[in-house]
C-alpha cells in the first residue's frame, strides 16, 4: 500500500540506492559487453561487402551512417552505466564488447592484420568511452546531487 500513501518517492529512492549494490561490477561489465556486441551485429555485422569504385579503388565494408548509428546507440549504454555509478564497468565493458565483436567479425581476414584493427578498436573505444563516461559522470554527479565518488568496484 506504500505506493498510494505518498511514500512512493522515498521507496523509489531506497530502491535506487540498493540496486547498484545488488549488481556486481563483473556482471555489469559482462552485460554491457554483450549489449555492445549485439549492437555491433545490428549495425555492422550484416555488411560484409567492399564497395568497388569505377577507378578500381575499394572502400568499406561499413558506411559512415552505420558507424555513426552504432556510436549514437552506445551513448545510452554509457549513460545507463554511469548513472548507476558503475563507471569502471562501463569504461571496460563497452570497449571490450566492441573488440570482441570486431575480432569475431574480422578474424577470417587472410592477411592477418585484423588483430591490429581489433587493437585499434579497443584503444580508440577505450579512450572515447572514458571521455564520454567522465563527461556524463560530471554532469550526473552535479545535476542530481549524487556523490562524486564512484561506487566501490
Amino acid at each position: 500500500m506504500r505506493w498510494w500513501t505518498g511514500r512512493r518517492r522515498q521507496d523509489a529512492g531506497a530502491m535506487r540506492q540498493r540496486l547498484p549494490k545488488l549488481l556486481s561490477p563483473s556482471l555489469v561489465t559482462l552485460v554491457l559487453a554483450l549489449a555492445t556486441s549485439a549492437l555491433w551485429a545490428a549495425w555492422l555485422g550484416w555488411d560484409q561487402q567492399r564497395d568497388v569504385h569505377p577507378d578500381g579503388s575499394t572502400t568499406g565494408p561499413y558506411q559512415p551512417w552505420q558507424v555513426i548509428g552504432l556510436v549514437l546507440t552506445l551513448l545510452p549504454l554509457v549513460y545507463a552505466g554511469v548513472s548507476r555509478r558503475h563507471l569502471t564497468a562501463t569504461v571496460l565493458g563497452i570497449p571490450f564488447g566492441l573488440a570482441a565483436a570486431a575480432f569475431h567479425d574480422w578474424s577470417d581476414d587472410g592477411s592477418g592484420l585484423f588483430a591490429i584493427g581489433v587493437l585499434m578498436v579497443l584503444v580508440g573505444s577505450l579512450v572515447a568511452t572514458g571521455a564520454a563516461a567522465a563527461a556524463l559522470w560530471a554532469l550526473t554527479a552535479s545535476g542530481t546531487g549524487r556523490p562524486a565518488a564512484p561506487a566501490a568496484e
